[in-house]
């Protein structure tokens, strides 16, 4: 059989594959997207989603993982042999609440129901996921990348321009791209992970229960509806236990967890189980050719009664995806030149390298002190990771003279703005002109198929010629907002462009404006902002580096 379909092959229907096939979706472009498995995959798995993670969920306008996401139920740890608690704790790092961060509190959901949500959001899109069809080859040439997939034994060539490969660990793309996986797996660091039903004597559903300890032999136990009214997330860890074994048998799970609540248990069944190893490798880039990684980190596994709390990888994954999605589409409508992909790696690989770095730190001191809490920062909400480095994003109000080395996965400071942060959100604000739009904050504004022109001024007479002159740019890839602020008139006008007061100074504080400059940001459709410039002269650079006419 031979077919030529969509312009894009995704490889694998997880979190990672759904979040570039519907960030391709919404840019107009066709995607198809397979899966070996021939069944969704159960479980909760890495059910942490980091703030960062959070709003590009929002931009692409899947507000479910927001809404129905849990926040991290308090700590519990009880006495040795005992169901006395002997402290309650925070499961997150602290971080300070900002109206420039909406989504504040990390959530926790499942991947098997954070599937359902974007399979359904594909569905709008009249694309479904086709499983049981697995990538056994492919190769490339300069127009293209000929695919040869098997379904029910049944071989197919199938002809696409890009493959995007987020088929995990053992990634046949990778394998065939020849990337390496930099990085080593730590034998030392292991647990038993899963889903089960279970009911215990004074074992409430309000707390994250942690019995025993990392050195020998411990239990982490969080509720979730999502599995039953006795569903619970379980991880087993400690240097005493044997996870290979016992994720060989439902008996010996129920009897090693037996062993360390103090209470009478009721088990029902384990609905999903598997032991885990703490991985600790990245790619070596992202892409050859035609060919891309998404989720070029397997994440690192703490065997922690925090777990995959401080996990990163799917979180990054996410990110990879996003960051490729609104690039790819330019290119493939002819809009960019193909060497904009080049930025992909060059953008997440930084990221990737710094974040190994600080998840190791976290692992060695877990394993050394046994203090799980040691790690725990606000890095890992993910807020402060930029690309100020990249070649693509122009700042300027920043000297090279002034720039710091690159500190690509960064601790979020909001006194500090430059081109290649991630662009902050601001409420409150009031619709003066433009109708096309209807919103209140400034993320109401970002989404993933065009970039969004902020022109910060004194007054709409001063915004207007910048406005104006940028009218030549394709309103489909790229649209504009005046912010004027709270001492400008909020009589409404008649504007082709939205205009937008601050009336209570949210967004002026968070991008760093004065009330008497003019300055402008274009944030780019994956939510960072790509230049930070006095007027026209600088957008037509920034766009001239993105477009191949601008």
């Amino acid at each position: 059989m031979n077919s030529v379909h969509s312009p894009v092959l995704v490889v694998g229907a997880g979190p990672v594959g759904l979040v570039a096939a519907l960030t391709l979706l919404q840019n107009g472009i066709p995607v198809r997207i397979i899966d070996k498995d021939h069944h969704p995959r159960m479980g909760q798995r890495g059910a942490g989603i980091w703030s960062r993670s959070l709003e590009v969920y929002n931009f692409l306008d899947v507000s479910e993982v927001n809404s129905l996401g849990k926040s991290a139920l308090p700590g519990r740890s009880y006495k040795p042999g005992m169901l006395e608690p002997l402290k309650d704790s925070s499961m997150f790092p602290h971080l300070e609440p900002s109206s420039a961060i909406p989504f504040h509190a990390p959530k926790l959901m499942g991947q098997q129901l954070l599937d359902v949500i974007l399979r359904r959001h594909l569905e709008k899109f009249s694309c479904s996921v086709e499983m049981g069809t697995e990538l056994r080859s492919f190769e490339q040439c300069d127009e293209g990348v000929t695919a040869t997939l098997v379904k029910n034994g049944i071989s197919e060539t199938f002809d696409t321009k890009w493959i995007i490969g987020a088929d995990g660990a053992k990634s046949i793309v990778r394998k065939q791209l020849g990337l390496t996986f930099l990085g080593e797996s730590r034998d030392d660091t292991r647990l038993v992970t899963g889903d089960i039903r279970l009911m215990g004597v004074g074992l409430d559903r309000m707390h994250w229960h942690l019995f025993g300890n990392f050195n020998e032999r411990g239990l982490s136990l969080r509720a979730t509806d999502e599995i039953a009214e006795d569903g619970w997330q379980f991880y087993l860890y400690g240097r005493e236990l044997d996870p290979t074994k016992i994720a060989e048998s439902e008996e010996l799970v129920f009897e090693t967890i037996a062993s360390l609540i103090p209470t009478k248990i009721t088990f029902n069944k384990v609905v999903w189980m598997s032991d885990f190893r703490a991985n600790i490798r990245m790619v070596n880039k992202f892409s050859e050719g035609r060919v891309f990684v998404a989720g070029g980190m397997i994440d690192l596994i703490v065997a922690d009664t925090r777990s995959f709390v401080y996990g990163q990888g799917l979180n990054s994954g996410v990110q990879d995806a996003f960051n490729l999605g609104w690039k790819l589409a330019l290119v493939q409508k002819g809009l960019a030149d193909k060497s904009l992909l080049e930025t992909y790696s060059a953008e997440r690989l930084p990221v990737i390298s710094e974040m190994l770095k600080m998840t190791t730190s976290i692992l060695d001191k877990a394993t050394a002190s046994g203090d799980l809490s040691a790690g725990r920062n606000p890095i890992l909400y993910m807020l402060g990771i930029n690309c100020r480095f990249s070649t693509i994003v122009l700042d300027e109000f920043v000297s090279s003279v002034e720039r710091k080395p690159i500190n690509a996965y960064g601790v979020l400071d909001e006194g500090r703005l430059e081109a290649g942060d991630r662009a902050p959100d601001a409420p409150n604000m009031l619709q003066v002109g433009g109708a096309e739009f209807n919103t209140t904050t400034l993320f109401g504004l970002y989404r993933p198929w065009y970039h969004t022109m902020l022109v910060f001024a004194p007054s709409l007479a001063d915004a207007t010629p910048i406005l104006a002159a940028l009218e030549a740019y394709d309103k489909s890839v790229v649209r504009s907002a005046a912010v004027l602020p709270s001492s400008a008139s909020v009589t409404p006008v008649a504007s082709p462009d939205l205009v937008l007061v601050d009336r209570e100074g949210y967004a002026y504080s968070a991008y760093l404006v004065e009330a008497s400059q003019t300055k402008v940001f274009v944030i780019r459709p994956d939510g960072v902002i790509g230049a930070i410039v006095h007027g026209t002269e600088g957008v037509k650079e920034y766009f001239s580096k993105i477009f191949l006419a601008a």
